[in-house]
Order: structure tokens, then sequence, then C-alpha cells
């Protein structure tokens, strides 16, 4: 229940590595400061999801030498302006 706690009030519905837990500020200095630091969780997260709560992803992968990224939100650019098109309560 500690973890989750963690991962809700840090990440929220976003995705997250698991080393960000191990982290002084548990992936988030603004929501934690420097005390957010996740120790002996590897039990709890698989606990996790192994029932359904957190959904794993395996690291994201490409062709060798190409750039992968990550974003939180999926965006347009238009000539004229950019829009953001996945505008929700965690923005």
């Amino acid at each position: 229940k500690k973890l989750l706690t963690h991962i809700n009030k840090t990440f929220g519905t976003l995705a997250f590595c698991r080393r960000w837990l191990e982290r002084e500020d548990g992936g988030s200095f603004a929501v934690n400061g420097a005390n957010g630091k996740q120790e002996k969780y590897m039990g709890a997260l698989k606990n996790l999801c192994d029932v359904g709560i957190v959904q794993p992803y395996p690291p994201l992968c490409d062709v060798k030498g190409s750039y992968t990224a990550q974003y939180e939100h999926t965006i347009m650019l238009r000539p004229t302006c950019k829009e953001i098109v996945s505008k929700g309560d965690d923005y």
C-alpha cells in the first residue's frame, strides 16, 4: 500500500521506470523533496503487477544507432500552431 501511494502521488498515470524509485527523490523532487527514495520495494511492485494494478512495459528499443523518446503528451505540430491533444487531469 505504501508503494502504491508513492506511485500514485509521484507519477499518477504516467509511465515510470523502476530505477526512479531508487533515487533520493523517489522520482520527483518537486513532489517528494529529497525524501522519496523507496527501499525493499521489489516484492510489492511485483505484487502490484501480478494483480493488474500496475502494468509493466518493456524498455523502449529501436534500431541500433537511432533515437527513441517517450513523452507525457501527444502533440500535433501544425503550420501555424502546436496543439496538445492528450491534455487531461495530469497536465
